[in-house]
């Protein structure tokens, strides 16, 4: 059996979290509740960091823990590795909502 590679937290969510270091061109399967996505990862992601379930607009909510963790500063593809480089924090901020 493999272990579990990477975790989607809710149905909503629209990106999962790594357990172990992923390769670009990996193939997964990840599930939540009623929710499946085969995703191709588009770029290598590290422990602990997320990607993209599914595509995701520019200056959309982008959602983990089915609650926004921030939107998207440009447009994320689904497998596109999700962090500082393209997702603008919100929390925190009185300047933005």
């Amino acid at each position: 059996m493999q272990p579990t590679q990477a975790i989607l937290i809710d149905e909503r969510d629209h990106v999962a979290t790594a357990f172990v270091p992923l390769a670009a061109g990996s193939s997964l399967r990840i599930q939540a509740g009623d929710a499946c996505h085969d995703v191709v990862l588009r770029e290598a992601i590290a422990p602990g960091h997320k990607f993209a379930v599914v595509d995701i607009a520019s200056g959309a909510q982008v959602m983990k823990y089915a609650a926004s963790i921030g939107r998207a500063s440009q447009a994320i593809r689904a497998g596109d590795h999700v962090h500082l480089h393209n997702l603008e924090s919100l929390r925190g901020r009185g300047d933005k909502s």
